[in-house]
């Protein structure tokens, strides 16, 4: 029933128009789930990673400014905040001072250009469903496009499979259902499939700095591109030091067969292996998703193999909607782009300052990214304004978007002051409200309202 399913599937993407090179990788991932590859990496095939520090490295303003000039930035925008009850483009969510994440990167581009006279290009990876809102929140930065290179391009799309037998999933209610993302791995087949990796070649730039959009301390910083130049590596990922809230996400580490760096993602991990995935001090580094690669190598790379890099898989089992776990039981293929790293002799890593490392990925994050923490400079670059964050847990009145603004609407509190600050129940909060401190607001079945101007302590 495979090879019928693997046609049916490929059928599928043609017929939607999907990139021939994009239906290649389909299938070469594809035939590995039909094998039973399940893309785990074991705890006893790899070693921990050590790294120098960006903080430790000699980069002259020259050649930094150089190396930037010769930068393409890509920011990943293909994702609607689902998880926060968002109905589009993540990256429209004021995140602070009235702005959006969009205004926020376009702003620190804009800026990098006038202080440096460069030309830094600005690429998003929109999805079909992020595409058309993004580049209608971005038509009043008019200087923003490149004149040789468009503003976006699209990331592919594959079919679920039904796990029961590998065919494509069918499902009238909703057809859009029926599709996913390949993981932001699809990057480079995305990028070669479009021509944009030749057109930024024949352009004259040389390498590409790619992170997520709603990392705002992910600024294409011209130290760094200037770090990466000198380096002569293909390839780099920008690492931080795991905290206790990183206990459960992916890490670096080197693999004992060839003594490549891979990054071992938690979907890779085995259950027996989750022990050592949460041990701090055995893996020390995470990746913020920044990442570096040379043109010409990424090129050359994709090429020799025919555009199928060969990233580590990763097998994701939900149901069709991801809403009702009453529907089919689906696979989901993906892969993350920061796996590329395995792929390139001579690849490596940097450990950078938890400033370029600040993601939004739930309201928790936002109440701290609104929060006087921080700062937006002139040239819109986040800046931390304490020495440590404070640990912030919401309940879940606050998981979703619009509860959290209904019961933020006056101001999010000051947490300047604050170590933690947790509202398990289902708090509306004043204007001006301070929290000091260890801050815990009730308990999960409390509720009520912060008068203004209320002091926590």
């Amino acid at each position: 029933m495979s090879d019928e399913g693997l046609q049916q599937a490929r059928d599928k993407m043609a017929d939607a128009g999907v990139d021939a090179t994009a239906i290649e990788v389909f299938s070469h991932y594809y035939r590995l789930v039909e094998s039973g590859e399940s893309g785990m990496i074991r705890e006893s095939d790899i070693e921990p990673l050590d790294m120098d520090a960006l903080a430790d490295v000699d980069v002259p303003d020259d050649d930094a400014v150089a190396a930037l000039g010769g930068t393409v930035v890509v920011k990943l925008n293909g994702g609607l905040g689902t998880s926060m009850g968002l109905a589009a483009a993540k990256t429209l969510l004021e995140v602070r001072d009235g702005l959006t994440f969009l205004d926020v990167i376009a702003r620190q581009v804009l800026a990098l250009r006038e202080r440096h006279d460069v030309r830094l290009p600005l690429l998003f990876m929109n999805s079909f469903r992020t595409r058309d809102d993004t580049l209608e929140a971005l038509a009043g930065y008019a200087d923003l496009p490149d004149a040789d290179l468009p503003l976006d391009f699209l990331q592919n799309k594959e079919p679920k499979l039904l796990a029961e037998d590998l065919t494509p999933v069918s499902w009238p209610d909703d057809p859009s259902l029926e599709w996913c993302p390949p993981g932001h791995g699809d990057l480079y087949t995305a990028l070669r499939g479009t021509g944009l990796l030749d057109a930024m070649i024949d352009a004259g730039f040389t390498q590409v700095f790619v992170s997520n959009s709603d990392n705002l301390g992910a600024v294409p910083d011209p130290r760094v591109a200037g770090w990466f130049a000198a380096s002569g590596a293909p390839f780099a990922i920008e690492a931080v030091r795991r905290t206790p809230s990183d206990r459960k996400g992916g890490h670096f580490a080197r693999r004992t067969s060839d003594d490549r760096i891979v990054l071992r993602e938690t979907a890779q991990t085995a259950e027996e292996d989750k022990e050592a995935l949460a041990d701090l001090d055995r893996h020390r580094f995470t990746s913020t998703n920044n990442l570096w690669f040379d043109l010409a190598a990424m090129k050359q790379a994709l090429d020799e193999r025919d555009g199928i890099l060969g990233l580590a898989m990763i097998r994701n089992t939900k149901t069709v909607d991801p809403s009702d776990s009453s529907t089919p039981e689906v696979i989901q293929i993906e892969t993350a782009m920061g796996a590329a790293i395995e792929v390139f002799e001579g690849a490596t890593t940097i450990e950078v300052g938890r400033d370029r490392f600040v993601p939004v990925k739930t309201t928790d994050d936002l109440l701290v990214l609104r929060s006087d923490c921080y700062r937006l400079d002139d040239d819109a670059v986040l800046e931390q304004v304490v020495e440590e964050i404070p640990f912030v847990a919401l309940g879940p009145a606050y998981k979703l978007v619009g509860g959290f603004e209904e019961r933020f609407s006056r101001g999010v509190p000051s947490l300047r002051g604050a170590t933690r600050f947790e509202v398990p129940g289902d708090w509306t909060f004043g204007a001006d409200v301070t929290a000091t401190g260890e801050v815990v607001v009730g308990d999960e079945d409390s509720s009520g309202e912060i008068a203004d101007g209320t002091r926590l302590d």
